[in-house]
């Protein structure tokens, strides 16, 4: 156990100057959403979801601070009951006195963020933003403002096949895995990657020239209409489709990386769940 305590707001403001809270967007709810800033911190605990079960994990593991990059109530509610879903999260939380923080599309726009795990994950040269970032100051502990998604070259000429292989290396593994659209020997030198949910995005990608793109949550109508777009399927990109706590994951490490050079004394864990809902696949 390290010898001396952080507080949660000074551990959150860390995370509030690495990834600015104006960074989200405006339909977002990011921030410190339980917990008093002056308790103590010692352990904290980095998850991607806020669920009931990993709420748990924090309590039982002694993490006095629950940081994830999902927002616990994205959308209003009427009834928390104890027993149940957010409310158990809320009430479990509270009782054993662990503070919540979320983090969600201002942690996406960083470079130590979602979007600059998956640069650093890919070896992505000449990087830019898939969707540029607006205007604002950049954030401190060397973050700093990029955009949504990133478009940039591979460090070799690789396959869709071999690169949806990689990617599956790079994510925690899921029941559902890693999917590709197309023709698996066709040849792949740029990307573009969207860590989350990606398929409004996907003429953007068009637009940027890439061979493969690289997201999550493509729905069934989006992703066809995408591929129908030109008679030629290769005049489009070829899609990676990646479960979305997996895709999300990689700024995990990141996070934990932050908090090890600004509060030596903290210790960071990483959840040991994966949030995916799907547990099982036939056929």
């Amino acid at each position: 156990m390290p010898d001396h305590t952080a507080s949660v707001g000074s551990v959150t403001g860390i995370l509030e100057e690495a990834f600015p809270l104006a960074w989200a967007e405006d339909w977002d709810r990011v921030g410190l959403v339980l917990g008093e800033r002056t308790a103590d911190v010692s352990r904290v605990l980095l998850a991607v979801d806020p669920t009931v079960s990993v709420a748990r994990e924090a309590i039982d593991r002694g993490a006095q601070l629950l940081i994830t990059h999902h927002p616990l109530l994205l959308r209003g509610a009427s009834f928390l009951p104890a027993d149940q879903g957010k409310g158990a999260v809320v009430t479990d939380l509270l009782r054993a006195g662990t503070a919540l923080w979320c983090g969600h599309t201002n942690v996406d726009r960083s470079t130590r963020g979602t979007v600059g795990a998956w640069i650093r994950a890919l070896d992505l040269r000449d990087a830019r933003p898939l969707v540029p970032g607006r205007a604002a100051d950049d954030g401190a502990h060397g973050s700093a403002l990029f955009g949504l998604g990133a478009v940039g070259a591979l460090p070799a000429p690789t396959t869709v096949a071999a690169l949806t292989s990689a990617v599956a290396g790079l994510v925690p593994a899921t029941a559902r895995g890693i999917l590709h659209t197309g023709d698996p020997g066709r040849e792949v030198r740029t990307v573009a990657v969207c860590p989350g949910a990606g398929d409004s995005f996907l003429e953007a990608a068009v637009a940027a020239g890439v061979d493969a793109n690289i997201t999550s949550d493509l729905r069934h109508h989006p992703a066809l209409e995408h591929l129908e777009a030109a008679a030629d399927h290769r005049a489009v990109p070829a899609l990676v489709d990646v479960p979305h706590a997996a895709s999300e994951a990689l700024w995990l490490p990141l996070a934990q990386e932050l908090l090890a050079e600004t509060v030596p004394d903290l210790e960071v864990l990483i959840s040991e769940q994966m949030t995916d809902p799907w547990s099982g696949r036939a056929g």
